[in-house]
């Protein structure tokens, strides 16, 4: 049997943005290579936070983070990050294609020429992403799902290990949600993901853990999470046990 490798490790990682504030408190979590991971909580729980830690973009106040083994800013390429939307001027003069080369920039010589080699991979991104058609459109001109999957299909170009994605499917119809979710079962093949949401019926059904962030971290999974997540009510206990069961048929959880 195979033991999958660790990509992302967090020992008793604390993080605030003053001294007497912590948004990140004790958090100990493992993620293994190939693993699909949900991040919930309510608003100003630290997700966000999270993301910046595991991207390097702040450094804990105290434990460790690790990449692959690496910490985050020895290992910027690998991870990717798609944003909930792109603050983006519509008449902009720039195409789709090249958007997607924006993932490639790491990789541009001193001269600033994007190689054959580059163009491919954007190439093969907007495939994987079903945009292919559009690559020579104006950016502006897509629709909210279509753009959502262009971000997806930079952050693909640049060939990461680890995708990060804010509410992919936030402000998107739902019959691009839905394509949007059918994309990242198809992705989880062959990269590690994480995805922030709060879509909790729909995440629920693709993920293998949930990672519930509200100044602690606690990894579950789906099944036992307490019935009050699916309402967006975030509270403690996270896990679902007899006893909180009962409660909360009864009206007694909080």
């Amino acid at each position: 049997m195979t033991t999958k490798k660790i990509a992302i490790s967090m020992k008793g990682v604390y993080f605030g943005y003053t001294n007497t504030e912590r948004v990140i408190e004790n958090a100990s979590i493992t993620v293994h290579e190939g693993e699909f991971i949900g991040i919930i909580g309510p608003n100003g729980g630290g997700k966000t936070t999270l993301l910046k830690l595991l991207m390097g973009f702040l450094e804990p106040t105290k434990g460790s983070i690790s990449i692959f083994g690496k910490s985050p800013k020895s290992y910027p390429n690998g991870i990717a990050y798609v944003p909930q939307n792109l603050r983006f001027d519509k008449l902009f003069p720039i195409t789709v294609m090249e958007l997607v080369l924006g993932g490639r920039l790491a990789t541009l010589p001193w001269w600033g020429l994007f190689s054959k080699s580059d163009r491919e991979k954007a190439e093969e991104a907007l495939d994987k992403v079903k945009l292919s058609e559009f690559a020579h459109k104006p950016f502006g001109e897509l629709s909210g799902g279509q753009a959502q999957r262009a971000l997806i299909a930079r952050s693909l170009a640049s060939e990461p290990r680890i995708l990060l994605l804010d509410e992919p499917t936030a402000n998107v119809d739902v019959q691009a949600e839905a394509a949007i979710h059918e994309l990242l079962l198809e992705l989880r093949k062959h990269l590690t993901i994480l995805m922030v949401t709060h879509d909790i019926r729909a995440v629920i059904r693709q993920v293998e853990r949930v990672l519930c962030v509200q100044g602690q971290i606690d990894a579950v999974s789906p099944g036992e999470l307490c019935e009050h997540f699916a309402l967006g009510l975030y509270h403690f206990p996270l896990i679902q046990t007899p006893e909180t069961h009962l409660k909360s048929n009864l009206g007694g959880g909080r």
